[in-house]
């Protein structure tokens, strides 16, 4: 059954570590017993576990390869060290995307609740990355002015000297839809203003018109009280229109609804959109954002 599988040329003591694993494989697939009711299944089984035996060994002696090229790294020939440090670029781009994926899929909530509540007649709804996954830089302190957060989110201040804090924790409650949040610590703020860019997706603008109604909905917590302004930005053509709502925070949830039917957007020409969250009186503060969702769906005709 087995006596056309293929050995590759190896020599010393990794030949041994091959036949060792191809022989217990082999002696898997003879000694497991075939129900004549079920031999199909019984034998695609067995070939997923002669499978799952080559890919760890397969996967040991990439560990053991890597392993020693780092402790050999220091009196490796530079051609030897260029030609690894290229491999190991390549390879940890694909390990750094399973890893953000995975624990995206694996954070606390679990997936199954990790979703969005989506609005009646909602032709678009989305949770920034940040709410999503985990970030590669998950903090960054004394924050000067136009730091990024991931891809997505801005912090704007005028500080003079920056006593200010933001990074990416993880959501913990029972009842928490998004697997990670955002938390700002602010200490001594000499500024005037303090803010938040949430660059909006491309979905977002494309298709957009005066009927529509765009709604953000935020988990959030304060230390203190706080008013926290919500602004939509939408560029079209060469102007910007900009609507300011305030998140009235009850029960630590709250919504703000733009309806651009007030709004003097040219639909043709509209380019792209973002939202700015706006604290005002931030000193001494720790305000922490638990989930943050934006949608959009057509207002309802009369």
């Amino acid at each position: 059954m087995v006596g056309a599988f293929f050995v590759p040329a190896l020599h010393g003591h990794s030949r041994h570590k091959f036949v060792a694993v191809r022989d217990l494989a082999v002696y898997l697939i003879e000694t497991v017993p075939l129900d004549k009711a079920d031999t199909e299944q019984q034998a695609d089984t067995m070939a997923m576990g002669f499978h799952g035996i080559w890919d760890i060994a397969s996967h040991k002696r990439a560990i053991l390869r890597w392993a020693r090229a780092a402790r050999d790294a220091d009196t490796a020939a530079l051609s030897v060290v260029r030609k690894q440090s290229l491999q190991a670029r390549l390879l940890k781009a694909h390990l750094d995307r399973l890893i953000s994926v995975a624990d995206e899929r694996l954070a606390l909530p679990v997936p199954a609740n990790n979703s969005v509540i989506k609005p009646n007649n909602a032709d678009w709804v989305w949770r920034p990355e940040l709410w999503r996954r985990r970030l590669a830089t998950p903090g960054l302190c004394a924050v000067e002015a136009k730091s990024s957060l991931g891809s997505e989110i801005t912090l704007f201040h005028d500080c003079t000297d920056s006593e200010l804090s933001m990074r990416q924790v993880r959501n913990q409650r029972p009842n928490d839809l998004a697997p990670y949040c955002l938390r700002l610590d602010v200490f001594r703020f000499d500024g005037s203003f303090l803010s938040l860019l949430l660059d909006l997706p491309a979905a977002a603008s494309q298709g957009l018109l005066r009927s529509h109604i765009i709604r953000l909905e935020a988990s959030v917590e304060a230390e203190h009280p706080i008013e926290i302004f919500v602004r939509l930005n939408i560029v079209n053509g060469p102007n910007t229109e900009q609507i300011v709502r305030e998140l009235i925070v009850t029960e630590t949830s709250g919504v703000v609804e733009f309806d651009l039917a007030y709004s003097t957007i040219n639909e043709r020409r509209v380019e792209k959109a973002s939202i700015d969250l706006i604290l005002e009186g931030p000193e001494m503060n720790q305000v922490t954002f638990r989930d943050l969702t934006l949608s959009r769906r057509p207002r309802a005709q009369l």
